[in-house]
């Protein structure tokens, strides 16, 4: 079991001590959150699919097109399927274009869920697109964009 090397040093002027002495060898690069890259929406949706060819249709993204305030903007996403054991939809994401986070949202469904329909508020930082991807129970996938113009913009930061 290796000893705390804080309690080895002791105290304060241990401290000190110790973070001198690590300092010696170590260099360590804190980058502010804005110089760390956000992944592209792009990119965000290749790792939901897993790489997958992603096709238009078969889902409806409900976005208002003229968002007041994006810190609480409602949203629905309806995918067209029976919702039978053969024919359902696995999960259903969201994913924006400009805020700090690629990824909004990921909902898991399943046959028994009934309808393939689900319904949330999101923060939007600004005037951006947002899309809507659905998987099927046999590994396709589909998707919905919709823009949005927001007058009064959340998640406040640097988004440059």
């Amino acid at each position: 079991m290796h000893e705390d090397p804080l309690r080895v040093y002791g105290g304060l002027a241990g401290r000190r001590q110790f973070l001198r002495a690590g300092m010696t060898g170590l260099l360590v690069i804190s980058l502010p959150r804005w110089a760390v890259a956000r992944p592209s929406l792009e990119h965000a949706i290749r790792t939901f699919t897993g790489g997958a060819d992603v096709l238009d249709g078969r889902i409806r993204l409900d976005l208002p097109p003229l968002v007041e305030n994006g810190n609480a903007v409602g949203i629905t996403v309806a995918a067209e399927a029976p919702m039978t054991a053969d024919d359902y939809v696995r999960r259903i994401a969201v994913f924006n274009e400009k805020n700090p986070e690629a990824n909004v949202a990921i909902f898991h469904l399943g046959p028994r869920t009934g309808r393939a329909t689900v319904s949330t508020r999101i923060r939007l930082a600004t005037s951006q697109v947002v899309v809507a991807v659905a998987e099927m129970s046999d590994g396709s996938f589909w998707s919905s964009r919709a823009s949005a113009i927001v007058t009064l913009a959340a998640c406040i930061e640097d988004l440059s």
